[in-house]
């Protein structure tokens, strides 16, 4: 509490720009303040931690172990601070300039942001999406650091620790180009599992999917001769070959070109869930945009 006691908001200011910068001239610019006020201000942190926090370095300035530990809290109390002083206000889109920044597999591109697109752009002419490839491993980090808004994922497999809404159920259908000899509407699962496949495997070069464990339930195997990373690729493969696959149905909804079919055994389908960092749910834009995806899909 003493040392509490001895801080000011500036410093804190001025330590997190320091720890973000490590050099005295870019966070002096940084925050719009003298270098001799920053290196004053150095000087009272120092005292006040008992620790030199910031020390010479071959490419500016070198943190100690104890700036390190001093860098996330900091950084989470300063962004707790500036939400609670920034006043909310009502978002108006038609006036709205922001940037959002989405992750989504190229499955959730086509069935969530591409339905969505033409309203935002209607709605909210100003702004800007960004749309990035999602990497699951580091969602959780990425949308903590503010790096992304909103990423689309299956319910299951999704980052603990986020926010997240159900969008819609999705189940699988058997799919093969517009007359396809050997697709009917009675296929036994003996004369699916004779077909050649192609399946989508996000991490790569995957031969197993939910389709498989399906079938192993029932002592059977099927012929999978082609595995992609993408389902759009698919799609062409699908309609230039005799190939067949196991798609979510709201891939193919709009495809003249593709016939779809119930498979022969069931498959279990999947939900899709928008994910978002509590740091974003309360704030107006976000929560607009948010609600425009929802209305969209």
């Amino acid at each position: 509490m003493n040392n509490l006691r001895r801080l000011d908001l500036n410093l804190l200011v001025t330590l997190d720009a320091l720890l973000a910068e490590h050099n005295v001239t870019r966070a002096a610019q940084r925050l719009n303040f003298s270098q001799p006020a920053v290196s004053v201000h150095l000087a009272k942190l120092r005292a006040i931690f008992d620790d030199p926090l910031l020390l010479p370095g071959p490419r500016g300035m070198r943190p100690t172990a104890r700036a390190e530990q001093l860098r996330e809290p900091l950084r989470q109390a300063l962004a707790a601070l500036e939400l609670a002083v920034t006043p909310a206000t009502p978002f108006d889109p038609a006036v709205a300039t922001d940037t959002w920044r989405v992750a989504a597999f190229d499955y959730g591109e086509s069935t969530i942001v591409l339905p969505a697109l033409n309203g935002l752009r209607t709605a909210a002419p100003g702004t800007r999406l960004a749309v990035l490839e999602i990497a699951p491993a580091r969602l959780a980090k990425r949308a903590e650091q503010g790096e992304i808004d909103l990423a689309f994922h299956t319910r299951e497999g999704a980052p603990s620790g986020l926010r997240q809404r159900t969008l819609f159920s999705e189940r699988y259908v058997l799919v093969g180009r517009v007359g396809h000899p050997k697709l009917h509407a009675r296929l036994t699962p003996a004369q699916f599992c004779q077909l050649e496949q192609v399946m989508v495997s996000p991490d790569g070069g995957g031969f197993y999917g939910m389709t498989d464990r399906a079938l192993a339930d029932v002592g059977l195997t099927r012929r999978v001769v082609l595995s992609v990373p993408h389902f759009l690729f698919v799609i062409s493969v699908l309609t230039q070959s005799d190939l067949v696959a196991m798609l979510p149905e709201r891939l193919v909804r709009n495809q003249p070109l593709l016939q779809r079919l119930e498979p022969p055994l069931a498959v279990p389908g999947f939900e899709m869930t928008m994910l978002w960092h509590e740091r974003s749910h309360r704030d107006p834009a976000h929560r607009w945009l948010r609600e425009h995806i929802v209305r969209s899909v």
